[in-house]
């Protein structure tokens, strides 16, 4: 299929002011990179010849350096949605420069179809080849990108040689019918295949094609610190004790975990524990430590929406696809993400909390209630739908000024009604079955860090013996919150 070759800076001016322009990538692999920055370049030359040049952005979720950085320093976006980590975007959301729609992973897919979001001027995704027939095979992620060439007016592809030959038949793409045609997914385990390994398009579609030869760049780990390694196995500790009381079958159930250092932890702990059977996942981010576990016998089979790994852990799974390739599959978000799957296959969520108060709600996006960190992404998809919900969370941050127990969260993402099982390094609190002062007894005493928990203890007496079913006190529930505002630390709040 002969489609039109340019540079990142043609395909960049192909990409008009006010236009509403799909990302397509997960996680900030598979990602466009070079036409993303030339977008930026020519935002900035526009700003200095005194013309209005920003764009809408919808993406997949997390994208690189060259959308967020790139695009947010030059002012060249108006809106962002979903999911984001990058702190120069995060301070132009929060600074109201771009208006923000956090939304969950599951749904943003659907939202596009159905035109929620207006008219997709033009999708840019990234591609490993393209077919003799003209479609296309993505990268190291899928997220939103086969949606996004189905709805857009346009696409710009970004084909990079980096992944040229590495990845085919490691997708999986299906895009769930529109309701009232849709049918069930049949999926009944992680590695059931329902769809293609290529995006089929229409090429008539295909404004520009990019040449590239350019790596993720996924940023590394931070080593691991006590209290990483305690969450570790405090959470892999208590799937065992389920595990031998019946609580989980035997066989064990798929796992899903969260991005970042404390998700990478827990599944090293679980994959480390010699009373963890082999197990499977069924997740959003494939990440370095389930490498490890392939290699090592201790994961059966992976599906994600990306491959978030470093580019050493990336090289070695090349190196080694006669077993990845038949143990690792990617799918859009809006399968990896989907209720009836999660519900379907029984899984195991593993996600990070920025807060919980002692009532078990969670607080995964916005820091004391205002400033948005990075989005819900799909933490409450699974946590919401899955067979055992569990958050873990460092008990306090900012060298203990900040506790991330708290009386009550400053915003909720996911209620007490999902959240089943709450982790920090002091413990583990199993939340099923309880009331909510039984939940406060056991969040403060299992939980919280020994230099809040009188301070938690004082908060409960306020309202006892006042016949409340959720012991709150308005007077006082953000008063650590109030503390950390005015003095800088939460311990120094004061509770009347």
């Amino acid at each position: 299929m002969n489609y039109p070759v340019m540079t990142a800076e043609e395909a960049a001016r192909l990409v008009k002011n006010d236009y509403v322009v799909g990302i397509g990538g997960f996680s900030s692999v598979g990602v466009p990179k070079v036409v993303p920055a030339a977008i930026a370049k020519l935002a900035e030359e526009e700003h200095e010849m005194g013309r209005q040049y920003k764009i809408g952005l919808v993406t997949g979720g997390a994208t690189g350096p060259q959308i967020d950085t790139d695009m947010a320093l030059a002012h060249a976006v108006k809106f962002r949605t979903p999911f984001q980590s990058n702190k120069n975007m995060r301070s132009a959301i929060n600074s109201g420069e771009v208006q923000y729609f956090d939304c969950h992973l599951s749904m943003i897919g659907q939202d596009v179809r159905y035109g929620f979001l207006g008219k997709i001027d033009v999708a840019i995704v990234e591609a490993s080849e393209i077919t003799p027939e003209g479609n296309l095979i993505l990268s190291t992620s899928v997220g939103i990108s086969p949606t996004l060439c189905e709805v857009a007016e346009h696409i710009i592809v970004e084909l990079n040689a980096a992944h040229a030959g590495k990845l085919t038949g490691m997708h999986d793409i299906y895009l769930p019918e529109v309701p009232p045609y849709r049918k069930p997914f049949m999926i009944t385990s992680p590695g059931d295949r329902i769809g293609t390994i290529d995006v089929k398009i229409d090429p008539r579609k295909v404004i520009a094609v990019v040449n590239t030869n350019l790596s993720d760049n996924q940023a590394g780990f931070k080593p691991l610190d006590d209290d990483t390694r305690a969450i570790g196995a405090h959470v892999s500790n208590f799937l065992v004790s389920e595990l031998k009381r019946g609580g989980i079958p035997k066989e064990f159930l798929p796992l899903q975990s969260g991005v970042g250092n404390v998700a990478n932890a827990v599944i090293g702990a679980l994959g480390d524990n010699p009373d963890v059977p082999a197990f499977s996942m069924f997740t959003e981010v494939i990440q370095n430590s389930v490498v490890d576990l392939i290699l090592n016998g201790r994961c059966n089979y992976v599906t994600g929406s990306s491959l978030s790994l470093t580019d050493d852990a990336l090289q070695v799974m090349y190196q080694n696809m006669d077993v990845f390739g038949k143990r690792v599959l990617l799918r859009p978000q809006e399968i990896t993400n989907h209720p009836e799957c999660i519900r379907r296959l029984g899984i195991i969520a593993l996600n990070t909390a920025l807060e919980a108060d002692i009532f078990g709600n969670v607080n995964s996006t916005h820091v004391s209630g205002t400033k948005m960190m990075n989005g819900i992404g799909g933490s409450a998809d699974f946590a919401r739908n899955a067979f055992l919900s569990i958050f873990t969370t460092p008990s306090m941050a900012k060298g203990g000024m900040i506790s991330s127990i708290v009386p009550m969260v400053t915003h909720t993402d996911s209620s007490e009604h999902s959240v089943r099982v709450l982790v920090t390094e002091q413990g583990v609190a199993d939340l099923r079955g309880k009331s909510p002062s039984q939940r406060a007894r056991l969040i403060i005493e299992n939980c919280a860090h020994p230099d809040y928990k009188q301070l938690l203890w004082d908060y409960m007496r306020l309202s006892e013996g006042k016949g409340y079913h959720t012991p709150h006190s308005l007077r006082n529930a953000f008063k650590m919150h109030i503390a950390f505002e005015e003095t800088g630390d939460m311990r120094n709040a004061k509770f009347e």
